[in-house]
């Protein structure tokens, strides 16, 4: 049984940092891609960002890049989101995700397989 588990949420004021941490069990993420995606309230979930593997690829939405970085410590079986320069529309739950089949761009939910929890993420403005 694969299990993913996010932390590190929280309340932040805009222009404020977080970093999200996404720490698996039941399976070696270390030959899986991995997303992140996030769902404000009212919303769809949407794409935030993924990394291969090998942590050598990353994508991001156009809303985040330049702002957030992903990052995965294959030893620690834990992928990371860094959020810089955080705005009130960052505002969401964010989960991570891994799947059998996906790419680290892949930005449809559907093809993931494995899911967190979530963690909250507030930023005030």
């Amino acid at each position: 049984q694969v299990q993913l588990v996010e932390s590190g949420g929280g309340l932040v004021q805009a222009g404020g940092s977080l970093r999200l941490s996404c720490a698996a069990s039941g399976r070696t993420l270390m030959s899986y891609a991995m997303g992140w995606f996030r769902q404000a309230p009212g919303k769809e979930r949407e794409f935030v960002g993924g990394i291969s593997w090998s942590g050598s690829t990353t994508y991001y939405a156009d809303s985040v890049k330049d702002r957030f970085t992903i990052s995965r410590d294959n030893a620690k079986n834990t992928v990371y989101l860094q959020m810089n320069s955080l705005k009130p529309e960052d505002t969401g739950v964010y989960y991570c995700a891994s799947g059998d089949r996906v790419f680290a761009g892949e930005r449809r939910d559907r093809r993931y397989d494995y899911w967190g929890q979530g963690t909250q993420v507030t930023v005030s403005s």
